[in-house]
């Protein structure tokens, strides 16, 4: 029995229709590169932007016993359980220069991406602008779209640093927020104090609100220094922090980040985590209290292999110099590459894979469009693993360069 006519081809068309929002927005090329490598499964990845490491002990420690607590099985506070709460906050206090009571002004989310999407709606209204320094990390891009938001695009110079003139040129009427990632995915430039203090300083002009995005705060290089704007006096009524655990504690699947904002806008953003997540995982709440635990040198410690591998990418690079330019940066574990050839970056890496064994994530996905750009990750990998996938980059760059 047929239940339910054939429905007009014009009414079966408007049920697949997206919202412009949703359209505007850019399909993610990480998904696409996983499928080619999934297809090529001896390919070498230097495209996923993680660290070789999993959590500290200390964040399983933190677990026992905690299924036969009734209460963990139920819904916890929408900003975060107050244990983890507290080290966040003699954390930001210790390390991070955070001025005054900050507790009230923490926000555990679901990854730092989770943050950046409830900074922006809380902040910002359909239309209105947020500035990017480009090439961006592309989850923001994407998140401003879906905020119904315009992303407002500036160009950094050769060295991939923030011009400040072409920043303040960029303010408009509508601009609401000046978004900084430091150091930096997915370029790895880590921005000066001064020049963070200049952003700050700018944004508070001009009533916007700056958005510091420092995921990466411990991935340092070659001497290099990390900067948060929460140390300047006076910028926590405009300063939006944006931290992770994902890198640092080896925490990616775990999904815990934090975001430290301005307490005037704590109910705005607990309106949007509790209608998106309710609460963030009480289990990985709970590891991350062990993870913070366990501090800072848990990855300090663990850098001296990623030291090791960045060393061999750069020796490695420096053989195809003819071919690319690379600024050597000193944060994330990223080197982005502006290759000498006519094609595009999406083209290059489809090769790469298909025909070389090797993976890394096309300019195109961080808005690099007016040349080719790859951003070589070398964060996951070991020292064997890592010589071996630049043998097949220098190799596969050198062929399809000069063919």
């Amino acid at each position: 029995m047929i239940l339910f006519p054939t429905l007009p081809r014009l009414v079966m068309d408007s049920f697949r229709k997206l919202s412009n929002r949703i359209a505007a927005v850019q399909t993610p090329v990480i998904p696409q590169i996983a499928a080619l490598i999934r297809e090529h499964p001896h390919c070498i990845s230097l495209g996923q932007g993680v660290a070789w490491y999993g959590p500290p002990p200390e964040a399983q420690a933190a677990l026992h016993g905690f299924f036969a607590e009734p209460a963990h099985h139920r819904y916890g506070p929408v900003d975060g359980i107050p244990d983890l709460k507290a080290v966040i906050a003699q954390k930001l206090s210790t390390e991070n220069g955070c001025h005054g009571e900050s507790a009230g002004r923490i926000i555990v989310t679901a990854g730092a991406n989770m943050g950046f999407l409830n900074a922006v709606l809380a902040i910002a209204d359909p239309g209105d602008e947020i500035i990017l320094p480009s090439p961006y990390y592309f989850n923001q891009e994407m998140a401003v779209r879906i905020a119904g938001c315009r992303p407002v695009l500036v160009p950094t110079d050769d060295d991939y640093g923030l011009r400040l003139d072409l920043l303040r040129a960029a303010i408009g009427e509508r601009t609401r927020a000046i978004v900084t990632v430091s150091p930096n995915n997915p370029t790895g430039a880590i921005y000066p104090e001064a020049v963070l203090r200049a952003v700050n300083a700018l944004c508070a002009e001009y009533g916007l609100y700056h958005i510091s995005d420092e995921a990466y705060e411990y991935f340092l290089f070659d001497d290099a220094r990390h900067f948060s704007p929460l140390a300047i006096p006076d910028a926590e009524e405009h300063t939006i922090a944006l931290y992770s655990l994902s890198k640092a504690y080896g925490f990616a699947s775990w999904r815990i980040g934090y975001m430290v904002i301005p307490a005037h806008l704590h109910q705005a953003i607990a309106k949007i985590q509790d209608t998106n997540l309710i609460c963030p995982p009480l289990v990985s709440q709970h590891a991350a209290v062990g993870a913070l635990a366990a501090g800072a040198r848990y990855c300090q410690n663990k850098l001296a292999v990623t030291r090791r591998v960045r060393e061999g990418v750069f020796a490695a690079l420096g053989q195809i110099g003819d071919l690319c330019v690379f600024p050597r940066t000193r944060g994330a574990f990223y080197v982005l590459l502006r290759v000498t050839t006519r094609l595009d970056s999406l083209t290059v890496a489809e090769r790469l894979i298909r025909e070389y064994g090797v993976a890394v994530i096309p300019g195109l996905a961080f808005g690099c469009t007016d040349a080719c750009a790859l951003r070589v990750a070398y964060g996951a990998l070991d020292e064997t693993t890592a010589t071996e996938g630049m043998r097949r980059l220098t190799r596969g760059l050198r062929a399809i360069c000069r063919n």
